[in-house]
């Protein structure tokens, strides 16, 4: 029986919700609006102010802050993507998300990945599943397209991780 158990962390529930968002087309394409199209507003209304009005100092004040919001406005826009995040959730569900998890393949009964939560005992039918990922920290087991079961290299406490993903990518290949 392969057997991983690990430790999931507020961390990494923001981790994987922030490549989420960043996979995400429609969100990227707001950003990149609110990143230039504000500036390029803030600089218009600079240069008007330094040619109507002939006003050095105004006019080079708004375009700082133009420049400023162009490079900091994603950097802030991700800080309050991490408090939203954990502000979606209740206590009880962050204390049935986060904890140890204990995840196995039994070659008894070989058609389920089960898992052991601190929400409870669970088992997922291997067709159920759509593949796994590999992250430079993480690996990822996806139940669906936006929701994963994410395991953080670094809080595996028993097990092989590198075979267990393996093996779990090919009972999804093959159940699939």
């Amino acid at each position: 029986m392969l057997e991983i158990e690990y430790e999931f962390r507020e961390e990494d529930l923001i981790h994987f919700n922030e490549i989420q968002f960043k996979r995400s087309e429609e969100i990227q394409n707001n950003i990149k609006k609110n990143r230039w199209i504000v500036p390029g507003v803030m600089a218009l209304i600079g240069a008007f102010y330094y040619f109507y009005y002939g006003n050095m100092k105004s006019s080079a004040y708004i375009i700082v802050i133009a420049m400023l919001w162009a490079l900091l406005s994603p950097k802030i826009m991700m800080l309050d993507l991490r408090r939203q995040i954990l502000k979606n959730y209740t206590d009880k569900e962050k204390k049935n998300m986060f904890g140890t998890y204990t995840l196995s393949i039994d070659p008894g009964n070989p058609n389920y990945l089960f898992e052991k939560s601190p929400s409870g005992k669970h088992k997922m039918a291997w067709e159920d599943l759509l593949r796994v990922e590999y992250g430079k920290r993480y690996v990822y087991i996806y139940i669906n397209l936006n929701t994963a079961l994410v395991i953080p290299v670094d809080t595996v406490k028993k097990g092989n991780l590198e075979k267990f993903a393996e093996q779990a990518e090919k009972m999804i290949e093959r159940f699939g």
